[in-house]
């Protein structure tokens, strides 16, 4: 390493390297050095912190001048001399200017194939749940808040919903701080370490096939669009956000399927219609007055988005009790009582086959989706009209 004093001129004249990297030193206050590479000359200042050495970035030579390049290599010296580590403090900074709000946006521009259920999902969590810490740091939520906040989540909202918050939380704090050297531990970590999670037992629930009659007589007495997102959800096992959301553009009724390019997996989704749902979705067509979208709305999202209500009329109505999510269920059971085949049952389902060797030998396109979709349709039907048959007669 060359030493000279260093001067406006003495420092533009140094030339730069064909390739890696050199240091010069200053001659007039040791520490000070500037690091100069293919087409870069950046100041820096060396020295020492409770016996090991620190090298902290000053700024461009381009930028700064040698007199401010000194005062700044003084400052950082001055530091050292005290134990204080300016490369951490300057991370330290760094890190408490994210703040939770921030973290969040970040989170969702990385993860663009992120599902729009999934987006509102984190979206929750963090205007509704965690609304007043959005404009502190990140990091300055403690163990203890965590645990007093999933407390506080789960006696007013619900068990399931407080261990939700929580693994968001743990997922934007995680992404957050692999964008940083050094971070603080993830602070959710305690509900592991303290085994707190809230014990979650997975609802199972699905029509059984003797309401199935009382549960569509309910729902026929719907206005179209509420009827119609009920029917098919049965009728094809989607998913809750799959239905409200879906465009015409992903419904091909010559072609007589669904061509979905992106689900809650990533996955796009392509399925057969069954005879019923071609007349259904021809209906709709008829009377959707130009909109883009299958189930329209005013609102905001420009789609219909509350399900609750009109699932809420229907369980009265009927006597049935059931979620649209235990509409998927009855899909799966009645289709595995037919004897589908698994990897069919799979596709219809839009699982991933991935770790599964056999699967990846096998082509399951919408021709041989049709047979297994056909049946699952008539045996609905069948359900419906026997279960009536007996009650009339």
């Amino acid at each position: 390493m060359t030493k000279l004093h260093f001067t406006k001129r003495s420092v533009e004249a140094l030339p730069f390297t064909a390739k890696g990297q050199k240091i010069y030193r200053d001659s007039t206050l040791r520490g000070l050095a500037v690091r100069i590479g293919k087409s870069s000359k950046v100041y820096v200042v060396e020295g020492q912190v409770r016996g090991r050495t620190r090298r902290v970035t000053l700024g461009r030579a381009d930028v700064l001048n040698v007199e401010e390049a000194r005062r700044r290599a003084l400052t950082a010296l001055s530091d050292m001399a005290q134990g204080v580590d300016p490369n951490q403090e300057k991370r330290r900074v760094a890190q408490e200017a994210v703040t939770l709000e921030q973290a969040f946006g970040r989170f969702f521009e990385a993860r663009t194939e992120m599902a729009s259920g999934s987006i509102d999902a984190y979206s929750r969590t963090r205007d509704l749940y965690l609304r007043d810490w959005k404009r502190s740091p990140i990091t300055a939520n403690t163990r203890q808040m965590i645990l007093k906040r999933h407390r506080r989540i789960a006696a007013e909202h619900g068990q399931v919903t407080a261990n939700n918050v929580m693994r968001h939380l743990r997922s934007v704090y995680n992404f957050t701080a692999a964008t940083f050297d050094e971070f603080p531990p993830n602070p959710v970590a305690i509900l592991t370490q303290a085994g707190a999670w809230y014990h979650e037992r997975r609802r199972r629930g699905a029509v059984p096939a003797h309401e199935l009659p009382a549960w569509w007589a309910a729902v026929m007495q719907e206005p179209d669009y509420s009827r119609d997102v009920l029917l098919i959800a049965l009728f094809t096992g989607m998913r809750r956000n799959e239905i409200i959301s879906l465009r015409w553009e992903h419904v091909d009724i010559e072609e007589r399927a669904l061509h979905m390019p992106k689900t809650k997996n990533g996955d796009p989704l392509d399925l057969p219609l069954s005879d019923f749902l071609v007349n259904l979705l021809t209906a709709r067509k008829r009377a959707s007055k130009r909109s883009e979208w299958v189930f329209p709305s005013f609102g905001q999202t420009g789609h219909l988005v509350e399900t609750k209500k009109f699932t809420a009329r229907v369980s009265e109505r009927s006597g049935v009790q059931f979620t649209l999510h235990d509409l998927r269920r009855t899909f799966v059971t009645i289709a595995e009582g037919l004897d589908i085949p698994h990897y069919a049952l799979k596709r219809l389902l839009n699982h991933r086959l991935s770790g599964d060797v056999t699967a990846g030998y096998i082509v399951s396109d919408l021709e041989r989706l049709r047979g297994p979709v056909a049946l699952v349709a008539a045996r609905i039907l069948d359900l419906v009209s026997y279960q009536n048959e007996r009650r009339a007669g």
